[in-house]
């Protein structure tokens, strides 16, 4: 089995618009794996799901879901690279639709991600792992919380590169942490609908990146 790396991980997100499958693609056996185990996780919890579960969920035997996955550490972590995938695909929609206007880039990945994240359990557990608190995947999530905030980082500081920002590379890099934790911990708890607190990440942005804004 081959191994994801972070890189991968922050290059598909990057590029999920550009080579996203047909929509007419059926998923492969390991995607309707690690998606039974997404949904499986949610309804009965991480100690429940077992591959002879998934197995009868999926339709397929025991044996090819071991062939397809590995391991259940190897499943968790399918699954958390699964999340990574689409939450930087969700940030890089965003950006590819303002191209000239950061701020508006923010505003919709911001408002994006946490629509995605509304009713996604398993993004809550990531981003839990991330601000410390102790869940149920936790001992499999610790080496790839860090992942999450350090790969957004990435594809900001990445998208902000077209952009007039008008920052040294230090403040730039502590806006974008800014942006980053504060939609992060949204995720963890909100405060207000998806479209207001995308609002307010909006307005904080602006007062951040454009110093002269008065909005």
């Amino acid at each position: 089995m081959t191994a994801t790396t972070l890189a991968d991980v922050e290059r598909s997100g990057r590029d999920a618009t550009a080579v996203a499958a047909p929509p007419s693609s059926p998923p492969t056996t390991r995607e309707r794996v690690v998606a039974a185990a997404v949904v499986m996780t949610a309804e009965v919890g991480w100690s429940q799901v077992t591959m002879a579960k998934l197995a009868e969920q999926v339709g397929v035997s025991r044996q090819t879901v071991y062939n397809e996955i590995g391991t259940k550490p190897q499943l968790a972590e399918a699954m958390i690279l699964r999340e990574l995938d689409r939450f930087m695909g969700i940030v890089s929609v965003a950006f590819d639709r303002h191209p000239d206007d950061l701020v508006a880039a923010i505003g919709e990945a911001s408002r994006l991600v946490l629509e995605h994240a509304q009713d996604n359990h398993l993004l809550h557990a990531v981003v839990s792992a991330t601000h410390g608190a102790d869940t149920e995947l936790l001992p499999l999530l610790t080496t790839h919380a860090d992942s999450l905030l350090d790969a957004a980082k990435l594809v900001i500081a990445e998208r902000l590169e077209p952009y007039a920002v008008g920052l040294g590379s230090a403040r730039l890099g502590a806006a974008i942490d800014m942006v980053v934790r504060v939609v992060l911990s949204h995720v963890m708890q909100p405060s207000g609908t998806p479209g207001e607190t995308a609002a307010d990440i909006a307005w904080i942005a602006a007062r951040v990146l454009r110093p002269d804004h008065e909005g």
